[in-house]
């Protein structure tokens, strides 16, 4: 399987849970540069809903880029 990882040529979001005992992390990159980290269920859905809200899709809406 290839890299999954998130990087500023290909952004997006990267979450893991390698176990169901161990701490879910994510990786949120996106084409303008900004990136975060989080460790956690709880900071983990904060991450993604900011990324969603602010970043990736959307700076595609109605056509920005």
């Amino acid at each position: 399987m290839s890299d999954l990882t998130s990087t500023p040529d290909r952004p997006g979001l990267h979450i893991s849970a390698p176990s169901p005992s161990a701490p879910a992390t994510a990786l949120a990159v996106c084409h303008c540069g900004a990136r975060a980290t989080a460790t956690g269920d709880t900071q983990v859905k904060a991450l993604v809903d900011g990324y969603t809200a602010n970043h990736g899709p959307a700076h595609t809406k109605g056509g920005k880029k």
